[in-house]
């Protein structure tokens, strides 16, 4: 499989701008500017574009597993914050927040060791070994906290 992108841009970083367009033309000559990442402005930017690709690829991987084992899913509602030091020019972390509706027979614990897999095993997460990871887990009674850093899980209400 392969995809691709295309971004143009005219001029220098602070008064230049440009245009992304993706192949299905989801994106079709959006604008991105210096304004759209650093300040405000009217456009997208590609910290923004990171986040939205990869609550996608999370939270189908998890619908994925979970249909594979059987389960009905629901509702899986996913958020990514991305967040960058621009002044190291680096993405430091990623924030996932899931929340999911209630899937008949699947319990709190079982539906945290589905939504970890797929923190993991979702091709940006992977792609991405390098920045840290957090998933907070919203599941029936279950408020679960992962720490991108931690190896074990604490329970947090």
């Amino acid at each position: 499989m392969r995809r691709s992108s295309k971004a143009h841009w005219n001029g220098d970083l602070s008064t230049g701008h440009g245009e992304l367009t993706t192949d299905s033309l989801v994106l079709n000559k959006t604008r991105y500017s210096f304004n759209t990442r650093f300040a405000d402005g009217i456009g997208t930017n590609p910290e923004e574009l990171l986040a939205a690709a990869h609550a996608g690829c999370f939270t189908m991987a998890l619908s994925y597993a979970l249909s594979q084992a059987g389960l009905k899913v629901a509702d899986l509602d996913t958020t990514a914050v991305v967040i960058a030091d621009m002044s190291k020019s680096s993405i430091t972390d990623i924030e996932l927040t899931l929340d999911a509706s209630p899937i008949e027979g699947l319990s709190e614990e079982g539906f945290l060791e589905y939504a970890i897999g797929a923190k993991q095993n979702c091709l940006l997460s992977k792609a991405l070994a390098g920045v840290v990871i957090s998933l907070q887990v919203n599941y029936k009674d279950l408020h679960q906290h992962i720490d991108g850093n931690a190896k074990s899980v604490d329970h947090v209400s």
